[in-house]
């Protein structure tokens, strides 16, 4: 295995953060180019390419919980050194020697590298977008309003249907339906009397049906007569007698149903905000990434992915393209 060599490094300067750098003028807030000028006051300078500021310190130690941060020493002094020497220090260290030895142009590291650089900029993207939390009820009120299919949804009607050609045999199909009502007579019965295709290869089952007629099986949709005469039985019964349609007499048996559910826009506020956060990421991403192709992708050849005998293999993050490997 090969050994990591840290590069040689200079730690020039090593400065402790002040416990209070304000405790001057509590009362009057620094400008804000002494405050900027506060944070970038360098702790600490590694070699001639990398300085730890305190502003950097800050922002590292802010991001900690309390919990965390109390792990690094007692008191605000010590937690700042601590944290300094046993984290912000080693890393930049660490980081400078695999930039020595190349480290971030050699995969796996080079691919974890670009990674994190894709991943941290989702992050910023999101960040900017702001919380959930944040999405105004406006916002919510109109997503509500424009989706009101999905939260306030009528009673739906299961339903398996036989068409037969006339009343008498319809009346006949539901006499043998009633002398053993199970899925698998009913089916039978579908498979030998149903006019209709959908029925017949379904076993009857047309699925759950809208007020409208509308089935939830893609496609399907009922005459209205058949919705009117559901609604006169209980979930489990079959309709007493044929119901006559357009294309003949159906045989209907109201299998179980799906009460009405309405749901307000605050029963589903919080559901909305997560399902226009994520879209506003998607995009917002869909839009840097087209810019990003626009402006960086100058060459583009699909032709290599079409051959048949190209094959990629990874082994330990190194990715080879064999031609020759007889795949089909």
């Amino acid at each position: 295995m090969r050994r990591f060599l840290l590069a040689p490094v200079l730690l020039a300067t090593l400065l402790a953060t002040p416990a209070d750098t304000r405790a001057d003028d509590a009362a009057a807030p620094p400008s804000v180019s002494a405050e900027a000028a506060r944070r970038a006051m360098p702790v600490a300078q590694l070699g001639g390419s990398r300085t730890i500021t305190v502003g950097e310190l800050e922002d590292r130690l802010a991001a900690l919980p309390p919990f965390q941060r109390a792990t690094f020493g007692a008191t605000p002094d010590a937690v700042r050194r601590e944290f300094l020497l046993s984290v912000l220090i080693p890393e930049s260290l660490f980081a400078l020697g695999a930039s020595a030895e190349k480290l971030d142009e050699q995969l796996p590291a080079a691919y974890e590298a670009e990674r994190v650089r894709s991943r941290s900029t989702i992050r910023a993207i999101r960040e900017r977008l702001g919380p959930e939390s944040a999405i105004p009820m406006t916002d919510v009120q109109a997503y509500y309003d424009a989706n009101r299919d999905r939260y306030d949804t009528p009673e739906r009607l299961q339903l398996w249907r036989i068409l037969c050609k006339t009343q008498d045999e319809a009346q006949g199909v539901i006499d043998a339906a009633k002398k053993d009502p199970t899925p698998k007579t009913f089916g039978d019965l579908a498979r030998d009397h149903s006019l209709d295709k959908a029925s017949n290869l379904r076993a009857g089952n047309i699925g759950f049906i809208n007020p409208d007629g509308t089935s939830s099986e893609p496609g399907l949709k009922v005459d209205p007569a058949d919705v009117h005469a559901l609604q006169g039985v209980k979930d489990g019964q079959i309709v007493p007698a044929p119901v006559k349609t357009p294309d003949g007499y159906d045989v209907l048996w109201r299998r179980g149903s799906i009460p009405a559910n309405k749901r307000s826009v605050d029963d589903v506020a919080a559901q909305i905000r997560d399902t226009v956060w994520k879209q506003r990421v998607k995009d917002e991403t869909d839009k840097l990434v087209a810019s990003l192709r626009a402006a960086h992708l100058k060459d583009y050849n699909e032709a290599p992915l079409t051959d048949p005998s190209l094959v990629i293999v990874v082994d330990g993050g190194i990715v080879s393209m064999p031609r020759d490997s007889g795949a089909k």
